[in-house]
């Protein structure tokens, strides 16, 4: 065992949600160990929207692709396109994306190591004791002591399990995709390089969707599901052969659980603090993780910098309150649409035909591009609510 070191912040887990954490920490002037296992990519499909881009400085390079549209394929083979308008979806692939955020973090100041965690400890003095193995090496067993915990390690956190009460009770969705290579114009795929393909169909997914998703000279092709015994390879196979990519050449192929919800408590009332998919701030429906990801890491951070200023655990509940108040009225929304919508073919076949109406189609992208709910078209929220009414009765066809 080497020399125990001492960290004001130590970050388990560095994807969007911990390495974002780990820059701000470390640009305040804190010091931060941030730990990566770096052997898997998680299944993503790489979509974030452009106040991720302005708000966390992304630069350009890092889009593969630019979405100019969404098409909605329902049971019935129906497609309905959905444009973004006057803006786009950047597309960005994990496997440089990722690298790319813990690198900024280690530019910041932040040490950076490719570890994996194995269990933390409280000690008298209020600190943390955290051992890890240290893959820069060759696996040794290391310990370092801190005065905060980010736990930002995945859906199936064990630093959550291990510290924060309820954290071991998550609900997932299971993902999985293959990256393929993107077919050539001419090839007669059904394929458009600028736009997403979203999949409501019960042979893919009995209470999900499955994906098409361009990453520039790559494609996401994926698919999500809750139900035991779901094989999700078989399903992205269909979805190859049914848009004529079942011969594309597979750069890879990942899986991962998915947080379904928001955990009910983010910290343990002493020094530990979560973020990112342990937290559970995936959106449900849509599956959007990368932005929720970092911007609960910057709570996350922001909250942590209070606690080392005044030693009051109180102020780690300020990353859940805050991130619930801006951004819970969504994520209930949203978990409505998935319980009802996504239950049957008869009702997904309606909730394609609902995304035929321009109101949707407006307030979907404003909500989406700028993460908020649009309340400067109120006129238009009355339409769609009598839509969906007649949709619903059966009214509509």
């Amino acid at each position: 065992m080497h020399a125990t070191e001492h960290f004001d912040v130590v970050i388990v887990g560095g994807g969007p949600a911990g390495a974002t954490a780990a820059t701000d920490l470390a640009r305040g002037g804190h010091s931060v160990l941030l730990l990566e296992r770096a052997f898997r990519i998680k299944p993503c499909g790489g979509a974030i929207p452009p106040r991720l881009i302005e708000d966390f400085d992304i630069p350009q390079h890092l889009l593969v692709a630019r979405i100019s549209a969404a098409r909605m394929v329902s049971p019935a083979n129906e497609r309905v396109d959905m444009p973004v308008g006057d803006t786009y979806v950047g597309m960005v692939d994990r496997d440089v994306f990722d690298p790319w955020l813990r690198k900024r973090a280690a530019e910041a100041g932040a040490t950076v190591r490719t570890a994996t965690f194995k269990d933390l400890e409280y000690r008298d003095d209020g600190t943390v004791c955290v051992t890890y193995l240290d893959k820069d090496t060759v696996g040794e067993r290391r310990q370092v002591v801190a005065r905060a915990v980010i736990g930002a390690d995945g859906a199936r956190s064990r630093v959550a399990a291990r510290c924060v009460p309820g954290g071991e009770k998550v609900r997932t969705v299971f993902a999985y995709h293959e990256i393929v290579e993107s077919p050539a114009a001419n090839d007669g795929a059904d394929f458009d390089p600028q736009r997403c393909d979203v999949w409501y169909q019960g042979r893919l997914s009995p209470d999900f969707y499955a994906w098409v998703f361009p990453h520039g000279d790559k494609t996401s092709i994926g698919v999500g599901s809750e139900q035991k015994g779901f094989s999700a390879p078989d399903s992205v196979a269909k979805l190859r052969a049914d848009v004529g990519l079942a011969e594309a050449r597979t750069v890879r192929r990942e899986g991962a659980p998915i947080p379904l919800k928001p955990l009910k408590r983010w910290d343990d009332g002493r020094n530990v603090l979560l973020a990112g998919d342990a937290a559970g701030v995936v959106a449900p429906a849509s599956g959007e993780g990368i932005y929720y990801a970092m911007v609960g890491g910057r709570l996350a951070g922001e909250a942590v910098a209070q606690f080392l200023a005044t030693g009051d655990a109180r102020v780690l509940r300020r990353a859940r309150k805050r991130f619930m108040r801006e951004h819970g009225r969504v994520f209930f929304i949203l978990g409505m649409m998935q319980r009802f919508w996504y239950t049957t073919d008869k009702r997904r076949e309606k909730f394609v035909k609902i995304c035929k109406d321009p109101d949707v189609q407006y307030l979907t992208w404003q909500a989406y591009t700028q993460k908020k709910l649009q309340r400067a078209r109120p006129v238009a929220h009355v339409r769609i609510f009598f839509k969906d009414v007649a949709h619903l009765l059966g009214f509509a066809r």
